[in-house]
């Protein structure tokens, strides 16, 4: 039985862990030729030895990409089109928690950094993908990962939230763009998906906090963001265009602020500096004195 992507063509950012890689590896699995970029070489090699134990080690390729880098976007996403004729899709999932801290002591170099990684990345993503969509002729899917910390103003510190709302309207407006050429431009929001950006190395911790955040008894996991960025991928998804899909195990029916003591929250007005999550860079955060 042909898989949902069978014959297509996609570039997944941030595929070396987290939503990413679980992504990658179900487009895979579902017929998809992809393209995992991510800025961190490790982690990327180790989401094609995954795929190639899977038996999917024909069709993915790793690029190492800065999103916040126009050439390298570029790069990845037209890299995409020459090794395999066509491109479908384009995931622009990789992120960074970010500038951290009280809004009078964040750094403007810190705010610019996230804005750079979360709103930056996904518009080079979308410019690009949709030049060869639209040269193609034959439609495709945009996809970027925005959050519920992006839909109120309590479940992510301030310039996550903030970008995360940009990718949202940004997706909205895209989408009016492209709806003539029959490429479809959606987001989801994930709420608090159990990925080394949030567990840091102790996943079990993490799950049990998560679970007690949001009204679902089981905290979500990359596997569920990959199952619906599968759906916008997929042609089931053809009349769903300038979407914001939350998938949050019902955290924001209950209202922003739920995660305010937790994940983001009270970590975002203790500690000042950034935080540059999985990428192989340093973060650089202190408590404020």
């Amino acid at each position: 039985m042909a898989g949902r992507l069978e014959g297509k063509v996609a570039v997944v950012t941030g595929g070396g862990n987290g939503i990413g890689r679980a992504t990658v590896l179900r487009f895979l699995s579902e017929g998809a030729r992809v393209v995992a970029a991510d800025l961190n070489a490790d982690t990327g090699a180790e989401t094609v030895e995954l795929a190639k134990k899977a038996g999917h080690g024909d069709g993915v390729r790793f690029v190492r990409a800065n999103v916040a880098e126009e050439r390298d976007v570029q790069a990845a996403i037209e890299g995409a089109q020459r090794a395999w004729g066509r491109l479908d899709c384009v995931f622009n999932n990789a992120g960074v928690a970010g500038a951290l801290g009280p809004i009078t002591h964040i750094a403007v170099e810190d705010f610019d950094y996230t804005f750079a990684v979360l709103v930056r990345g996904v518009f080079l993503g979308m410019k690009h993908a949709a030049r060869l969509m639209r040269a193609q002729g034959q439609g495709g899917a945009i996809i970027s990962t925005a959050s519920v910390a992006g839909l109120s103003g309590g479940d992510g510190p301030q310039a996550y939230s903030a970008a995360k709302a940009a990718v949202i309207n940004l997706t909205r407006a895209v989408a009016i763009e492209m709806a003539p050429d029959h490429v479809r431009v959606n987001c989801i929001c994930p709420g608090g998906i159990n990925t080394p950006l949030l567990h840091r190395g102790s996943p079990e911790a993490m799950g049990e906090l998560l679970d007690r955040a949001q009204p679902w008894p089981e905290h979500g996991r990359p596997e569920d963001i990959a199952a619906a960025a599968l759906y916008l991928a997929s042609d089931d998804a053809r009349f769903v265009t300038g979407e914001a899909l939350v998938v949050d195990g019902g955290l924001s029916i209950v209202g922003g602020n739920a995660m305010r003591g937790s994940i983001g929250g009270a970590q975002a007005v203790s500690m000042i500096g950034v935080d540059r999550g999985s990428t192989g860079e340093m973060s650089t955060l202190r408590t404020i004195e």
